[in-house]
């Protein structure tokens, strides 16, 4: 047992290094495995094959090279012993090295199993050369001899896939030194195979390399069609998301999987391309107005065609809900709705008294302005949108012009990493960076409200990587104009951005080089200009500049001294 606790310390010791990423691939073709066998020896003193506890035990090291999906090359190279013994008179004792190399079959290519796959079986098929120092007995005479022979090797094992980089494999092979004689006696009728032995190993390998993958998907940035995948989406080979449709619109953001759309719709069909999906299309075979569910209205007075007894109705005449002109203002109520005039809240879009005379938000589009948050997506610690975040906004600018008397609430969130005053900032850029979107297509800046709560309101527990990444999140509700702010009735006020002095201390300035700061040609008198606007300054000016670009326009290009606010400028993820 004493000769066996270092090798027990070696493997304490590889389960103890830290897992590498990726898999041994072509991208990453090599891959070191360290390993410790149990050697089983047969011959003329008998056969010790799979008795354990007859087992002497030997440290190893295999190197592996990729050479296609279902084809490495494989070395070895072990230090061991096998004994026998029947009497003090006739014993062996003989040291082993042994370096053999060969071809290495795998099951996990592509066709039996996935690359990637835990279990990944393979045959070993090799030859290599088995160095013997003999020391012992025969009847009282020495039999000591120093010998090499050819080997003959083959076996099979498994590998069991930990991580992106290591694997635990287990296998068992047979060793045919030729013609070797291991334990001093001389065998007359098979002397070419007498002597042979059984290697039982467990180990670990470790792929070296790693190739560049941006967006943590598992496939390299040379073969990711890609490569900005949402983290944690399934993707495909070629690193893109599945799209069962073929329509563009991956499924996991496609509303409508199985039936072909628009990217303007979340993948759902329009098929009178009037921008309203058939299943919200009121009038799905005619072109119509988003307002109307897809409905015509050819005089536009605000009463579909197919419920309009007066089509004709001059333009800007008061019309009753059945689209003919009122006779008379009398009743006070202008939109019909049975909610006068003085107290109804929308008094041009009919709506029940409940609601003060306001048209109510549908379920179904309170549930699409929930799931909302999970289709935006921004730039690596930044607070630029991704084009994935494009048709999700362009659904919203809909819905506002769907209900006009309604004002959209944005509300930036982040994780706990990272400095309180940063986080601050950059979830109220973010939601900035939704806001400027929408204003690009048309909306009207009065319609569109930003909150920025920083990591003070988190929805999952920021310990774990899931948390943090549902945390990360930037929300959407609708409410009256006039109303209370939506984010505000939920999480309070927006905090306060802290003073500049502060923020400069939780925000570390890394300084630009020094041929990149023209500033530093200006007058001293110059500096308290630049020290006004902070970066807790900006962030409070950013709500009145509604036309900005998200993520650019707080980067001055003519004044680098403010370099250090970008957000990517601080280490981690966000």
């Amino acid at each position: 047992m004493k000769h066996l606790l270092p090798h027990l310390r070696l493997l304490a010791l590889l389960a103890a290094l830290p897992l590498a990423a990726g898999a041994q691939t072509a991208e990453r073709r090599t891959s070191l495995g360290l390993n410790l066998s149990a050697l089983q020896y047969q011959g003329d003193f008998g056969s010790d094959y799979w008795k354990m506890e007859r087992s002497s035990y030997a440290p190893g090291l295999a190197i592996n090279q990729y050479l296609g999906r279902g084809i490495d090359l494989n070395t070895q190279l072990f230090f061991g012993e096998l004994s026998g013994r029947r009497d003090d008179k006739t014993h062996f004792n003989t040291t082993l090295v042994n370096a053999n190399a060969g071809f290495k079959f795998k099951l996990n290519n592509g066709w039996v199993l996935k690359q990637n796959a835990f279990f990944q079986p393979y045959l070993l098929a090799g030859s290599g050369w088995t160095y013997a120092s003999r020391s012992g007995m025969f009847d009282g005479k020495r039999i000591d001899l120093d010998k090499g022979y050819v080997d003959v090797f083959g076996a099979a094992g498994i590998s069991l896939r930990l991580g992106g980089g290591v694997s635990l494999f287990v296998q068992s092979g047979q060793h045919l030194p030729l013609n070797a004689n291991l334990d001093g006696i001389s065998e007359t009728e098979t002397p070419r195979w007498a002597d042979r032995f059984l290697q039982h190993t467990a180990g670990l390998t470790f792929n070296l390399g790693q190739a560049p993958d941006a967006d943590e998907d598992g496939v390299p940035d040379r073969l990711d069609r890609c490569p900005s995948t949402t983290p944690g989406v399934e993707v495909n080979a070629t690193g893109c998301p599945p799209d069962g449709d073929g329509d563009g619109v991956p499924d996991y953001q496609d509303q409508c999987p199985t039936d072909a759309g628009t990217a303007e719709l979340r993948g759902c069909p329009d098929q009178d391309g009037d921008g309203v999906g058939d299943a919200e299309d009121a009038c799905s075979e005619v072109p119509g107005k988003v307002e109307l569910q897809g409905c015509p209205d050819a005089d536009n007075d605000g009463v579909p065609d197919q419920e309009d007894q007066c089509p004709d109705t001059p333009a800007g005449a008061q019309v009753d809900a059945q689209g003919c002109p009122s006779p008379t203002e009398a009743n006070n109520d202008t939109d019909g709705d049975g909610v006068a005039n003085d107290v109804d809240r929308c008094p041009s879009s009919p709506g029940p008294a409940s609601n003060r005379g306001c048209p109510e938000i549908r379920a179904d589009v309170r549930q699409r302005l929930k799931e909302a948050t999970q289709f935006i997506g921004f730039e690596l610690n930044r607070a630029t949108l991704l084009p994935s975040s494009y048709p999700t906004l362009d659904s919203l600018a809909q819905l506002l012009r769907r209900y006009p008397d309604y004002t959209l609430s944005i509300a930036g969130h982040t994780d706990s990493r990272g400095a309180a005053a940063y986080n601050l900032r950059l979830s109220r850029e973010r939601a900035a960076a939704a806001r400027d979107y929408l204003l690009t297509r048309g909306i009207d800046a009065a319609r569109v409200a930003l909150r920025g709560y920083g990591a003070q309101h988190p929805l999952a527990d920021n310990a774990t990587d899931a948390g943090r990444s549902r945390n990360r999140r930037v929300e959407f509700d609708l409410f009256l104009t006039g109303d209370p702010n939506a984010a505000e009735a939920k999480y309070g006020p927006e905090p306060t951005a802290p003073s500049p002095a502060t923020l400069k201390k939780a925000t570390p300035v890394k300084k630009a080089p020094a041929k990149k700061i023209p500033a530093r040609k200006a007058p001293a008198r110059k500096a308290p200009a630049r020290k006004a606007l902070s970066p807790s300054a900006r962030a409070t000016k950013a709500p009145t500049k509604a036309a900005r670009p998200a993520g650019k326009a707080k980067v001055p290009t003519k004044k680098p001294a403010k370099a250090p606010a970008r957000p990517g400028a601080r280490p981690g993820q966000r």
